[in-house]
């Protein structure tokens, strides 16, 4: 937790960014996995942490703008939950911490939230997630849970967004922390894959790493054999000689911020001529995109730039021809790259993408509706302060190599012929984590493997 300063000046921002009405913030519930006591790992909505810092289950609060107050609803715990938990701090205690004098009991919400809307205030929400804020938006306010996205304030969710995407020096702090706990993770794995593993022994070392630095996952493990299924989290095969392991896995801290990085590895000592020749093209179109990091730099561009680089690659190999440029344009590449290049990092490991990837990613402009374009969560021009991820791949997918195919799709940049040589060759990318600074970008988090040499190095 953070002091409790921060937390009082985040708030005192987003009142005056919004200006007017009541803030409803919905914090997480301890949710059963298979029977009410026996619950997944409990973790708190990001937004709710953001502001309120209070890392419980069962809590909510509410900014009232008109009346200058704070409230954090909750109820204490009994007897009963203390003989099965411990001893916690209460409701009050918790609160203090982060600045907020008044707390109340939950039911006490619905009366607050009635009083409010029986005078005609605005009451603010942001677009539920979970079926339990459906639940709740839906029991204190009446409003239908197919109309909560739709009805979900703009206002609120553009304020939080224009906070949220600016990170602090004291969460670049948390940010790189989270990341080197990643960079942890994929050094293991470097050095731990052998043929007769399952990818499951590298999914269990690289989680315990997490667990071990008291934190956890930011998302669930990719160690994957089959690259080219872009999020594979299938554990069951076993690794040989000339397999390629993709692994994407990053750690969430103690403060819940993210890392996210990826690794391409071979399961041999070295890659093979034919793994050299596509890795090598990945990692062109990587350096192209992290030499291109810099303020006032649409991000979009920078995708083009990287998505260019990999059909300036397939060109060489005989797998694509024509002009490089109109192919791009016409999204030939995405036979190859059906991703994105990257997308912004925070609490999130993909920061605030409930709140909507137009808002964060795209500051209120349309998205493509171009297959491949259409995934690229972040187009913006970039600011200091944004932390994002640099994460180009190469994929050969099977179904869509046949699809194209028989539709005949832009036979004048691709030969078909040559790709079929590669169709078994599944896929590959890396990944790494970036702050952009005044002049230009760093690289967050102690040092990964990249190139092919240093890779190698570590088998």
């Amino acid at each position: 937790m953070f002091s409790a300063k921060t937390y009082i000046e985040r708030r005192r921002r987003l009142q005056a960014d919004v200006a007017s009405g009541i803030l409803l913030f919905l914090g997480n519930d301890d949710c059963g996995m298979n029977y009410a006591d026996n619950t997944y790992h409990f973790r708190q909505d990001s937004t709710f942490l953001y502001f309120f810092g209070s890392d419980y289950a069962g809590l909510s609060a509410i900014i009232d703008i008109d009346n200058d107050r704070e409230i954090i609803f909750g109820d204490e715990l009994t007897i009963d939950h203390i003989v099965w938990m411990g001893t916690q701090p209460t409701i009050r205690e918790k609160s203090l911490q982060v600045g907020v004098n008044l707390t109340m009991p939950l039911s006490s919400l619905k009366t607050y939230i009635d009083e409010a809307i029986r005078k005609g205030r605005k009451v603010h929400f942001l677009p539920p997630y979970r079926p339990e804020h459906q639940v709740k938006l839906f029991e204190l306010t009446g409003v239908n849970p197919a109309e909560q996205a739709s009805l979900a304030s703009l206002d609120f969710i553009k304020a939080v967004v224009n906070q949220r995407n600016y990170k602090s020096d004291e969460e670049i702090v948390q940010i790189e922390d989270a990341v080197n706990i990643s960079a942890e993770m994929h050094l293991h794995a470097m050095q731990m894959a052998r043929p007769g593993m399952k990818e499951a022994d590298i999914a269990a070392a690289v989680t315990s790493i997490a667990l071990a630095r008291e934190g956890n996952l930011s998302f669930p493990v990719i160690a994957t054999i089959n690259g080219q299924t872009l999020h594979n989290h299938y554990h069951g095969n076993t690794l040989k000689d000339g397999d390629m392991l993709l692994l994407d896995a990053g750690a969430e801290n103690r403060m819940h911020y993210a890392g996210d990085l990826s690794s391409t590895i071979p399961v041999s000592k070295c890659f093979s001529d034919r793994q050299r020749s596509i890795y090598q093209i990945a990692l062109n179109a990587h350096q192209s995109a992290v030499a291109a990091l810099r303020p006032g730099v649409a991000f979009r561009d920078i995708h083009l730039l990287a998505v260019k680089a990999i059909v300036d690659g397939m060109k060489e190999l005989g797998l694509m021809k024509g002009d490089a440029t109109e192919a791009v344009n016409a999204g030939a590449h995405a036979l190859f790259f059906q991703c994105g290049l990257g997308h912004m990092m925070g609490l999130d490991v993909h920061d605030m993408e409930n709140l909507g990837e137009v808002w964060v990613g795209y500051n209120g402009e349309p998205k493509s509706t171009q297959f491949g374009l259409k995934s690229l969560r972040l187009a913006r021009k970039l600011e200091p302060g944004f932390v994002l991820t640099i994460e180009p791949g190469v994929y050969f997918i099977p179904e869509l190599i046949d699809m194209w195919k028989a539709e005949k799709r832009f036979e004048q940049f691709i030969n078909y012929s040559e790709v079929e040589k590669y169709r078994d060759f599944g896929g590959l990318r890396n990944e790494e984590d970036f702050l952009i600074t005044a002049d230009g970008a760093r690289r967050l988090g102690k040092h990964v493997p990249i190139t092919m040499e240093d890779v190698e190095a570590m088998r």
